[in-house]
């Protein structure tokens, strides 16, 4: 298995179809063909990798 983000082969798995990739430390889930990817913020909480991407876009990235 190779992770959905960066396509690293260096995962763990966390739980029940639930993975952490140690190269770009993002989180996944796998449900049958559905793959969601999470960022794991400071506090721990999850981030959907596409909600931030929609806020960036929304918002801009500052620069």
């Amino acid at each position: 298995m190779r992770c959905p983000h960066c396509h690293c082969r260096d995962i763990g798995k966390i739980g029940a179809s639930q993975f952490y990739c140690w190269n770009c430390f993002k989180e996944f889930n796998v449900s049958g063909e559905e793959v969601k990817v999470y960022d794991v913020a400071e506090d721990g909480s999850l981030v959907s990798v596409e909600e931030a991407l929609a806020e960036e876009l929304e918002y801009g990235t500052g620069a």
